[in-house]
């Protein structure tokens, strides 16, 4: 069965964003970068938030300031396929993008049921808190910046219940970034 992963690059005190919507910090170095290029090769699906598909636009186009391993990672984000959760959009832009036809569990089935190929991967906090509730991530792989902000949005906003975890994996990179692996203990 497909796994479900969510992914997100967070500050130490556990924002995804910071209390301006700032996120400058979590451009990520070659290093760190090239794990990002790596987890997407595994990626089959992608669902997003309204707020990172418009986030994600950004990867549309390939510009002149952009160096190789960008330029491929905007290549593979256009060849992927991406689900759009959104209450306020009524159509999506972007390569390989629609709306979701229904609600997230029901999507997540559905892809389920379609391979056994690659992950589904979850993308924007909101997203990621309503999936926990339902308890359909199989695995959560924060990339930890060395940096407090004090308050903006968290890694999981309202999550209402205990997920107890196991850990699979951790990688520290040379700018102090953590990349962390862990799986639902179900």
């Amino acid at each position: 069965m497909r796994q479900v992963t969510y992914s997100m690059g967070c500050t130490l005190d556990g924002y995804i964003v910071g209390p301006d919507g700032g996120f400058d910090w979590s451009v990520p170095d070659e290093e760190v970068f090239a794990q990002h290029l790596h987890d997407l090769r595994g990626t089959s699906v992608h669902l997003l938030g309204r707020r990172l598909h418009e986030t994600m636009l950004y990867w549309e186009s390939d510009g002149p300031e952009l160096d190789p391993a960008e330029r491929e990672w905007g290549r593979m984000w256009r060849a992927l396929p991406k689900v759009v959760f959104s209450t306020t959009l009524t159509e999506v832009t972007g390569s390989n993008t629609r709306l979701a036809m229904g609600g997230l569990a029901e999507e997540i089935n559905r892809l389920r049921a379609e391979s056994d190929e690659g992950e589904i991967a979850i993308g924007g906090a909101d997203l990621a808190a309503e999936a926990a509730e339902l308890d359909l991530i199989d695995e959560y792989r924060p990339f930890v910046h060395p940096v407090l902000v004090g308050g903006g949005r968290p890694y999981l906003p309202g999550l209402q219940r205990q997920v107890p975890l196991e850990l699979v994996s951790s990688r520290v990179f040379g700018s102090g970034v953590i990349a962390s692996r862990y799986r639902v203990v179900r």
